[in-house]
């Protein structure tokens, strides 16, 4: 794919926090284990208005709780935009399945089928010739009696399934689908195999979209985006923080930052300032903090050394290349702590603590700081440990000025 086509081409996020990200042992972890009504309408709030217009729901044959919630969801997202919206339930090549997911509301199927060797042995238990016979005959029969529903068919666990064997499927349901998967089911792809796969997809099936849904058991899944998107996938499933079966996929706020790099048109599609306040939606529901490991959080804007804290004292960019500040990040925290220099305390002491101190005492006051930190855990603070050294030497803080009016007042007798 050329340069110039890549910069054309419209790139969407589906998401699937109600279908992966429910799967996620975050929620067992965190014994949330369900999110409830009330919760899947906050984040999906803060979903569509982020931007998102692909959701991803369960099939409502999992369960009656779900089949009302997916229901409630479609209705209540509808009341939030006036954009089109595509809700997808996500289904087995199975009547049962599309049937419900219709009735529900859905204008959207994520049908898939599980060819590999492993899955005709012990998963789905069909012969390769059997999946492609039941694959072309319910989603041919679909496709006939609803006309303008969006189809997307992927092939389960893709990059164990030999390349033939994917063709044979894919060729057979070709002509009815907007759009072909290529699951990375148990995260086994490099990013030199997606791009290898995603191009011979292309040049196979030119007239469809393609999507990637990748997998981070090996911590490659959002590489695995990144060459999924250079070499032409349109469609990337993603969740918040990334919940989804064991180590989850990538997550939004993760893609949305890093296809910034090079699509800034990303901009005009998403609002990304609320990346960083979906992230800490999610927080507030499971009762923990953000991931360390999430890109668009504040952690990422943390410092603890000693040089990196005085250099982000007198320029941030320093240390903080990326510009978190358009993603909704529009603090940065510099932790006190065992690694800290005399900048910060002398800045600490100075400036939030209002103490009368030069700087040659701050530097005394590291010195002996750094003798004591065995002293710092669940006890005492870092902070505490400050204000106790510096209280021994004596140090007061500055005298406050009596408060004065802050607007003009007037003899009104």
């Amino acid at each position: 794919m050329s340069n110039g086509q890549a910069q054309n081409r419209r790139i969407e996020i589906v998401d699937t926090t109600f279908r992966d990200g429910q799967q996620s042992p975050l929620l067992f972890d965190t014994e949330k284990y369900r999110f409830t009504l009330e919760e899947k309408k906050l984040l999906l709030a803060g979903l569509i208005e982020l931007g998102v217009t692909h959701i991803e729901f369960f099939s409502p044959v999992v369960g009656m709780a779900e089949e009302q919630d997916v229901r409630e969801l479609i209705a209540y997202a509808k009341t939030l935009t006036e954009r089109e919206l595509l809700f997808l339930a996500h289904c087995r090549c199975h009547p049962d399945d599309i049937q419900r997911s219709l009735e529900v509301g859905c204008n959207g199927l994520n049908l898939y089928l599980g060819v590999s060797p492993l899955a005709q042995q012990h998963n789905a238990q069909k012969s390769l010739e059997e999946a492609v016979a039941l694959a072309s005959e319910v989603i041919g029969s679909t496709r006939e009696r609803h006309p303008g529903l969006y189809l997307r068919f992927s092939a389960e666990d893709a990059f164990r399934t030999p390349k033939e064997d994917l063709f044979r499927l894919y060729d057979a349901v070709y002509p009815y689908v907007n759009t072909l998967g290529m699951p990375d089911t148990v995260g086994m792809a490099e990013p030199e195999d997606v791009t290898a796969l995603v191009c011979a997809l292309r040049e196979r099936y030119p007239e469809v979209s393609l999507e990637c849904h990748f997998h981070n058991d090996r911590g490659l899944a959002l590489a695995n985006v990144l060459a999924a998107v250079r070499s032409g996938v349109r469609y990337v499933d993603a969740s918040i923080w990334g919940l989804a079966e064991r180590s989850g996929i990538p997550s939004v706020t993760g893609v949305l930052f890093n296809l910034f790099k090079h699509h800034p048109e990303l901009a005009r599609q998403y609002n990304l300032s609320q990346c960083y306040p979906l992230n800490v939606l999610m927080a507030s529901i499971l009762g923990t903090l953000v991931p360390y490991t999430e890109p668009v959080s504040l952690t990422n804007r943390t410092h603890t050394a000693g040089v990196h804290q005085k250099a982000v004292l007198n320029e941030k960019k320093v240390y903080e290349a990326h510009n978190l500040h358009d993603f909704g990040v529009d603090k940065n925290q510099l932790l006190l702590g065992p690694l800290s220099g005399w900048n910060l305390i002398y800045y600490y002491l100075k400036e939030v603590e209002a103490l009368e101190i030069t700087k040659e005492q701050a530097k005394e006051i590291t010195q002996e700081f750094k003798g004591r930190t065995h002293e710092i855990g669940r006890s005492k603070k870092p902070e505490e440990l400050l204000l106790e050294i510096a209280t021994a030497r004596g140090i007061r803080k500055h005298p406050m000025p009596e408060e004065v009016p802050t607007a003009r007042l007037e003899n009104l007798d």
